[in-house]
């Protein structure tokens, strides 16, 4: 008995733990955001001195920072003023069922990328990849509540997070609803405006107006 009660208890402990960081995902985001920032604005790369090596990470996260603007501008499209109310199973959502969250992932690891170290921008990959699939799992679940059958048939036919690009279908129109969608486009640049300010981060590095105490890979 004392044996199932402690059990019962480490599992309420940690199924509470779990929704605390679910349920404050916004908040513990920011607060992510912010370490993050700090170290950017006081880290050099390990890297800076070559150029070549420097110059293909700060290419490859501004690739990856334009595409993911783009894909979530797409994703927008779809859901700004429908994801509450239907459920969304075209554009993007007919290659996978979570493509915002791909493209913010390609984003931050793209403004990780752009900081010219391979550290930062796997910290970013490994983190994502620990706590967005609980997000996803939590959010599917009430999708199905709410839509039943028709999301279950949806999760058979679609890829939960790497695209299927054959699956592609677009409608001929959609109706878009701009009240909705003004927002979301300018969330959608963040990481462009990052890899800028990064950028802007490192000029002030060059010209010792900002110090660098220590430098990462």
């Amino acid at each position: 008995m004392t044996k199932y009660t402690t059990r019962h208890y480490y599992l309420l402990i940690m199924s509470s733990i779990k929704y605390l960081f679910l349920d404050n995902r916004m908040l513990l985001s920011k607060f992510f955001m912010a370490g993050l920032g700090a170290v950017i604005l006081f880290a050099g790369s390990c890297w800076e001195e070559n150029a070549f090596i420097g110059g293909i990470l700060f290419m490859l996260g501004t690739v990856l920072a334009g595409i993911s603007a783009v894909g979530r501008m797409w994703c927008s499209v779809y859901i700004s003023g429908y994801k509450r109310k239907s459920l969304v199973t075209t554009g993007p959502y007919s290659m996978c069922r979570n493509p915002l969250y791909l493209f913010s992932l390609l984003g931050a690891t793209g403004v990780g990328l752009a900081t010219k170290t391979f550290s930062v921008p796997l910290t970013i990959f490994i983190l994502f990849s620990v706590y967005y699939p609980l997000v996803i799992r939590r959010e599917e679940k009430d999708l199905t509540e709410r839509h039943g059958e028709a999301f279950r048939e949806y999760c058979k036919r679609v890829p939960a997070f790497i695209p299927s690009f054959s699956l592609l279908e677009e409608p001929e129109e959609y109706t878009i609803r701009p009240e909705f969608l003004r927002k979301r486009f300018i969330d959608s640049l963040w990481f462009v405006w990052l890899v800028g300010l990064i950028a802007l981060i490192e000029e002030l590095h060059r010209h010792d107006i900002i110090p660098v105490y220590f430098r990462l890979y």
